[in-house]
């Protein structure tokens, strides 16, 4: 589940809620699988992959990382992400295009405190996306970290970001692919509304 507080109340925050809550009621699984795609401005490519969104708080839509990530490394040459998300028990799509920051320390210390002690000690433990020579290697530095490291202090290469959208579409599949797509705007800090053709 997404942690939701404080959002805007405006028509494509609205829209996002409702189609959350009706995805929610048909028990879609997962729903907070959001797919991010970054481009790394120094590689001059865009690469995309999934996270967990964890919180809207206002507008700024959070997850975590670790911050030597490819995709850390890629924010930071390049503010401006998409994210997609789709529910397939409603046969909704939702994209979303964004600036990213990172959070501050003390909203990560706080998630972090607060997560299940084996899920730090990866976080701890992996250098994510870095070669390694075998499996085991990732099974024994889990488990060393597991028994002998401070679980509930965020490590600094570890934490989160938010992206605060500027522009969202919102597909719902209906048959014949005569499909809706509803999209918002943010200009001037105005949302504008529009349709688009399926």
């Amino acid at each position: 589940m997404i942690s939701i507080k404080n959002i805007p109340n405006n028509e494509p925050y609205n829209n996002f809620v409702k189609y959350y809550d009706h995805a929610l009621s048909l028990s879609q699984n997962p729903i907070n699988a959001v797919s991010i795609s970054s481009f790394n401005k120094e590689a001059n490519e865009v690469d995309s992959r999934f996270v967990n969104l964890k919180y809207i708080l206002d507008d700024k839509w959070i997850f975590f990382t670790n911050y030597e990530s490819p995709k850390a490394r890629s924010f930071e040459t390049h503010k401006q992400i998409s994210a997609l998300i789709f529910w397939e028990s409603i046969n909704v799509q939702i994209r979303i295009k964004a600036k990213i920051n990172k959070i501050s320390s003390s909203l990560s210390d706080k998630h972090f405190k607060n997560r299940d002690k084996k899920k730090n000690a990866l976080a701890i433990s992996s250098q994510q996306s870095k070669k390694i020579d075998d499996y085991e290697t990732v099974i024994k530095n889990f488990e060393k970290t597991l028994q002998n490291a401070d679980l509930g202090i965020r490590p600094e290469f570890w934490g989160g970001y938010a992206f605060v959208p500027y522009y969202f579409e919102f597909w719902k599949g209906q048959r014949f692919r005569l499909n809706s797509r509803d999209a918002f705007e943010l200009i001037d800090g105005k949302w504008d509304s529009y349709k688009l053709q399926p």
